[in-house]
């Protein structure tokens, strides 16, 4: 651009920029969600669509990359529903069977008298429960019930038009993000005024906390659920392990974990007369579940997405609050930046040392991978400091003499 403008000029296009940029972004809100998933996923899948770039064109490489894109969450997740619909039509089943063989008037008024008796128990609560309030009680549930699939129905009808467009807008950002990704970078470079090394500073952090999130910690809650689910069938309840196996991965990805669920599943086992199934529940959730976190977490999670375990406890539920289900991972990105650059301002006004991101994503995967059978084959084999330089062959390629 040959134009030169003024000082005064050049004042004013900044605020003008920033005026811009900030009503960019309000005027974008609806869509901040979807543009926020959007470069998530494109950041994930970007490694994938580099090697295929690399064979084939850009438009073919975008296309594959998008199928293996909707690939990975549409398969595992209705191999997921299929198996869950399996176990609750057999549970269904069960049940049926079962009501076919009980006497339900005889096990009602001993359910009846089983409440009254634990209520009658409890200070400072006066109250019966009798077959008529019972049935008001199930009547005034089932309306509540009623009304609201209805709305459920309602708004799933309205919002089926709102969901295509949305999955078209995803669609086209996704793809623009994938094959624009170094222009995008380039631009966020030069508009951010602390330099383009802070802002690769910010983007190693950001990316680092994406794989964690998403890679390390789904990852480590589909294992930790599965692994629940499978202690409540060994234990002796067979019925719903897929649904288990849902419910307590999903629980797995808060902080909070499964064990809101798998211990007092336990507790209700013992109670129930099933003690050792029970005590097998609870030993096995606090040894085995709970440590599959601290053995995988090194390795899938990088060091630079490490928050403190309050942290990251407040930022995946202020981040659930804010923005929903996303919240998961939007919030501990959030809080990654907001940690950055509290670590910025300490580097540059009190000095204070600041590890580089390339330290941070330094593992040492193979020893702790491989423990004991690194150590002894080091001690069998001779370090490479150990060789003397004689024994080396020649190196042909070598100028000297």
């Amino acid at each position: 651009m040959d134009t030169e403008f003024t000082l005064t000029q050049k004042r004013a296009l900044a605020v003008a920029t920033a005026i811009a940029i900030l009503f960019g972004a309000y005027f974008l809100r609806g869509y901040f969600i979807l543009i926020v998933v959007a470069a998530v996923v494109a950041y994930l899948f970007t490694p994938l669509f580099t090697r295929l770039n690399r064979r084939f064109g850009t438009g073919l490489s975008a296309t594959l990359t998008l199928l293996a894109a909707i690939a990975s969450v549409a398969v595992p997740l209705g191999v997921f529903v299929f198996l869950a619909v399996v176990q609750i039509t057999n549970m269904v089943e069960r049940v049926a069977e079962w009501v076919g063989r009980t006497d339900l008037s005889a096990l009602g008024d001993k359910a009846l008298r089983f409440v009254n008796d634990v209520l009658h128990r409890v200070p400072f609560i006066n109250v019966t429960v009798t077959p008529d309030s019972l049935r008001s009680s199930m009547a005034t549930v089932a309306q509540d019930v009623g009304h609201w699939l209805l709305g459920l129905l309602q708004g799933a009808a309205g919002g089926v038009f709102g969901g295509v467009t949305a999955a078209i807008l995803f669609l086209y950002v996704f793809i623009s993000l994938l094959v624009n990704r170094e222009g995008v970078l380039t631009i966020i470079r030069q508009l951010n005024p602390l330099g383009e090394d802070v802002t690769d500073l910010y983007m190693a952090k950001m990316g680092a906390m994406v794989k964690g999130t998403v890679m390390g910690q789904f990852v480590i809650a589909v294992c930790q659920g599965v692994a629940g689910a499978a202690s409540i069938y060994i234990a002796g309840f067979h019925q719903g392990f897929f649904l288990f196996a849902v419910l307590l991965s999903a629980l797995s990805v808060i902080p909070l974990g499964g064990g809101v669920v798998t211990i007092p599943f336990g507790i209700g086992m013992i109670l129930f007369g099933n003690v050792f199934g029970g005590v097998f529940v609870i030993l096995f959730h606090l040894i085995v579940v709970t440590n599959i976190d601290n053995f995988l977490r090194p390795i899938l999670v990088p060091r630079a997405a490490r928050l403190d375990s309050a942290l990251m406890l407040l930022a995946v539920f202020a981040g659930i609050a804010m923005f929903g289900a996303w919240g998961i991972v939007i919030g501990p990105v959030l809080m990654i930046v907001i940690v950055t650059t509290i670590s910025v301002y300490l580097a540059v006004y009190k000095d204070v040392p600041m590890a580089a991101p390339e330290d941070d994503d330094e593992k040492p995967k193979r020893r702790r991978l491989l423990g004991w059978f690194a150590r002894r084959a080091g001690k069998n084999n001779p370090p490479a400091a150990a060789v003397k330089p004689d024994a080396l062959p020649p190196n042909p390629s070598s100028d000297g003499p």
